[in-house]
């Protein structure tokens, strides 16, 4: 029999069991859902509400249920419908009327609205946990890399030298991002809803100071029918963790395009790669191909909480029982993906010499040789227009820039003396480029240490 069955007068529809059940998803609950019923039983009988006698034995049983979960021996009823009236069922089953005074002065509203702020906090701090390694890994590839040079592009069109030092940390400033946004995110998770019933409240005099304390809120929620009706928290989340997945993956399109043969700036280890069915020769990107895809997964979870929140009225609707699949997805396919992208990236060959011989080529010190024209007092407008045409001449000839000789060079500009060589040398090149924020060894070298301090204090607050 239901626990709610007072008002009926005929059974639910096995069909209708099935389609209103959620005990297959928020299963995963079980823990969050019996610490809060702890921390409530608890202030019940320190308030009155319930004798400390009946507080006490009910805290022992939903102990014992916590621990037999663990177990693995407990087996859960679909006709329970949800992970709530699982535990209350298997509570009245172990203590008798006891059992049925948890329910005191509190709503699967508010209760749904706790378990789920409760469990994202916890995979929040996992997944920043997992976002600071990956942040450990770019800090030590990049400290390896300061001289590494490689092209920079846009539009995928090689462009100016950089390092692939400096590309790194271009990932690490995102993923430092993502981890505040995470932390904002946290920050508004973290506020309990426990005591707002099912909409208005209830008449019993609760501690509600207490419950947030003991399982660890920073403060209450201020008005129930709030409390009990929203989700922006997991909307919030699901909006950081699409962009963590956007980091991802770009960067995994540059592994996919840099292990290719077109340009084998990098090699990935046998354990992060896989072969084909057919062709012997193949050594497919799949993990950083996968990963690509499973964004959109992530992306689709929040367009699906958008979806299901955008025309309700206040307070809970029964449509909001769809919030939690999708956020189930986007917290394991993104703790998934880290797991899996820290190692890859960690494990990968770089092929120095050819990233090296990439940045020779394209003209990609063609903007030195127009600042070199402007810094012998020729406007930038007509460097650029000079330094053009030098490129289409060397394209018509095959040439590099630095292959062209000194008299080559003053037909076009009289200004430019043999310190042009030093000028365009590649790598001169970019450790001439010392702005803050800019791809010279020693700039990057400066941006790995604040990185390192950035990265102890990250860890020193997730651990408060």
């Amino acid at each position: 029999m239901k626990l709610w069955s007072g008002r009926f007068t005929k059974g639910t529809d096995k069909v209708v069991e099935d389609f209103h059940s959620s005990i297959s998803f928020d299963r995963r609950l079980y823990r969050q859902d019996i610490r809060g019923s702890i921390a409530h039983a608890r202030m019940l009988g320190k308030q009155g509400i319930i004798s400390k006698e009946e507080s006490s034995e009910i805290i022992s049983a939903l102990e014992g249920i916590l621990a037999d979960m663990e177990a693995g021996n407990i087996e859960f009823d679909v006709e329970a419908e949800d992970i709530h009236m699982n535990v209350e069922k298997i509570l009245i089953e172990r203590i008798g009327d006891t059992g049925r005074k948890l329910h005191t002065a509190r709503s699967r509203n508010d209760q749904i609205a706790l378990d789920a702020r409760m469990y994202l906090k916890e995979e929040i701090d996992e997944i920043t946990a997992l976002l600071i390694k990956l942040q450990e890994t770019l800090l030590t590839l990049a400290e390896l890399h300061t001289q590494t040079v490689m092209p920079g592009y846009t539009h995928l069109q090689r462009a100016q030298p950089v390092t692939l030092g400096h590309h790194l940390m271009a990932y690490f400033q995102m993923f430092r991002r993502d981890i505040d946004r995470l932390r904002d995110c946290y920050r508004r998770t973290d506020v309990m809803p426990l005591g707002s019933g099912a909409l208005a409240g209830t008449t019993f005099a609760l501690d509600r100071e207490s419950v947030a304390a003991e399982l660890g809120f920073a403060q209450i929620s201020q008005n129930s029918l709030d409390a009990v009706s929203d989700r922006d928290f997991a909307i919030e989340f699901c909006a950081a963790a699409s962009i963590v997945m956007m980091h991802l993956s770009r960067f995994c399109e540059e592994i996919v395009l840099w292990s290719s043969a077109e340009f084998r700036f990098i090699e990935l280890d046998d354990s992060y790669a896989t072969g084909s069915s057919i062709m012997p020769q193949k050594k497919n990107p799949d993990v950083a191909e996968l990963i690509r895809g499973k964004t959109g997964r992530v992306y689709g979870a929040l367009v699906s909480l958008l979806t299901v929140m955008k025309s309700l009225p206040l307070a809970y609707n029964k449509d909001m029982q769809e919030d939690k699949e999708a956020l189930f997805d986007a917290v394991d396919t993104v703790k998934g993906c880290l797991l899996v992208f820290t190692p890859m990236l960690d494990t990968m060959r770089v092929n120095r010499d050819i990233m090296a011989r990439a940045a020779q080529g394209g003209f990609t010190n063609a903007t030195e040789l127009a600042d070199y024209l402007t810094k012998k007092g020729i406007p930038f407008r007509k460097a650029h227009e000079v330094v053009g045409r030098l490129v289409l001449e060397c394209i018509d000839k095959g040439r590099r820039l630095d292959e062209l000789s000194i008299d080559e060079y003053r037909r076009v500009s009289p200004v430019i003396e043999p310190d042009i060589y030093d000028a365009i040398d590649i790598v001169k090149c970019v450790a001439a480029r010392k702005v803050p924020g800019g791809p010279a060894p020693d700039t990057v070298s400066e941006s790995i240490k604040q990185g390192r301090a950035w990265v102890e204090q990250a860890w020193a607050v997730l651990k408060e």
